[in-house]
């Protein structure tokens, strides 16, 4: 394959540099070592002909959703036959496989996962994680409601303890109570960690995580009592489905409570969490999440923007003169550099 031709206007600028452009990219990867790893598992996921196809950006809703889940089904295994850590699953399937593109599985590794991990019982764990690193069953975060998102104190699905039973029953009381956006919950997700606010002898006791499934394990249909699908067209994020939630007198055993922090006992005794704020402990590593892909989103964005001002040349400043490059008007500059630097 012959090389490609850079743009002389590009050249140019980078010939100019007063660094070297690759230490800084070490530097920004932790060092040279994992720049090299970065690339290749990168390079690796652009490369394999199972996650070529048509640019997404020309599909239809539906199209992108399908495109997206398939490449996730197979980077899963990819992942797995590959035994890549953590670090290394992100360079893979998020900059590699996707692209920075949203998928149906994001929900279930960004947040279904860290919460078993952090929330629940080492017994809990046994029961459920193993299969949930396996895909076996397929989790999303039921947190943000119509009328609430981040105030999680004023979400209003309840999870109200019955003692007869040893069970908890989950009820959606208002129309602003539907669980309304979580990721991977309109069509991929069987179960899902629902914050509801904890009723025991009809006092609250304030937002606890649940384990609840929603759909059968047999047919994918929803399970009686649970009113779940898709919520539609948005602006973007088509490869994600973003889903509502709503539960008519869901019965699940008392044990479906994660309790690593707070515990309900059997009698209805609640066992208060060394801090309520360990409740939130997904939600806040998620928000730490998010910063980080939009730096590198944002990262990219400036990059893009930074080489179309280098290559673009607008307006005959001087009759028979050459058009000047976009980058050298002084609001490009200040458009870009902040951002750049």
């Amino acid at each position: 394959m012959a090389a490609t031709k850079m743009n002389p206007d590009l050249k140019k600028e980078r010939d100019g540099a007063s660094f070297d452009p690759e230490k800084i990219a070490a530097v920004l990867q932790g060092g040279p070592e994992n720049l090299r790893r970065k690339r290749e598992l990168e390079s690796l996921a652009l490369n394999d002909p199972e996650f070529q196809h048509e640019d997404i950006n020309f599909m239809s809703r539906e199209q992108q959703y399908e495109t997206q889940l398939k490449k996730g089904i197979r980077s899963v295994q990819k992942v797995k036959d590959l035994n890549l850590n953590e670090l290394e699953h992100h360079h893979y399937s998020y900059n590699g496989v996707f692209k920075g593109m949203s998928q149906p599985f994001g929900l279930h590794t960004s947040m279904f996962l860290p919460t078993l991990r952090g929330q629940a019982t080492e017994e809990q764990k046994k029961k459920w994680l193993k299969m949930a690193e396996n895909y076996a069953i397929i989790g999303t975060y039921a947190q943000t409601e119509m009328g609430h998102g981040t105030f999680v104190r004023g979400l209003e699905t309840t999870s109200t303890y019955d003692p007869k039973t040893q069970e908890f029953i989950l009820n959606t009381p208002t129309f602003t109570a539907s669980k309304w956006w979580p990721g991977c919950l309109g069509k991929t997700s069987n179960h899902a960690v629902v914050m509801a606010q904890l009723y025991i002898h009809g006092k609250s006791y304030g937002p606890h995580p649940f384990m609840v499934q929603i759909r059968s394990m047999a047919d994918h249909k929803p399970l009686p009592g649970v009113t779940v699908g898709d919520i539609g067209p948005k602006f973007g994020y088509h490869g994600n489905d973003n889903g509502f939630l709503r539960f008519n007198n869901v019965r699940i055993p008392r044990d479906n409570m994660l309790m690593k922090f707070s515990k309900v006992e059997p009698d209805g005794t609640y066992v208060k969490p060394p801090s309520a704020k360990l409740a939130y402990g997904t939600m806040v590593y998620v928000r730490a999440l998010i910063v980080g892909e939009a730096s590198e989103s944002l990262a990219r964005v400036v990059t893009i923007a930074t080489r179309y001002s280098c290559v673009r040349r607008q307006s005959e400043l001087k009759p028979g003169h050459p058009e000047p490059q976009v980058l050298d008007y002084v609001t490009q500059q200040y458009k870009l550099f902040p951002h750049l630097a």
